[in-house]
């Protein structure tokens, strides 16, 4: 399984829109991710669901690196 194929099923979570947003994030981003961003992104998903889509909707704040991942996920 390729590093992509193993960071989308560490991705998938019980929330539909999450699996929409997180999965098309990837395909899209993942490969021009720096280290850090991409360390950052799986620090992310130690959230549960609803805290982890409150994060990606703006709901909560929260410090994740430089903040561009943030951005990058919220954008796309």
């Amino acid at each position: 399984m390729s590093e992509l194929g193993r960071v989308l099923w560490r991705s998938r979570r019980g929330m539909l829109e999450l699996d929409l947003v997180l999965s098309g994030f990837l395909e899209r981003h993942w490969k021009s991710l720096d280290p850090d961003q991409a360390r950052d992104y799986l620090a992310l998903l130690e959230y549960p669901d609803a805290e982890l889509w409150d994060i990606i909707t703006g709901k909560r704040e929260i410090r994740v690196g430089d903040g561009t991942l943030l951005q990058l996920i919220r954008m796309d």
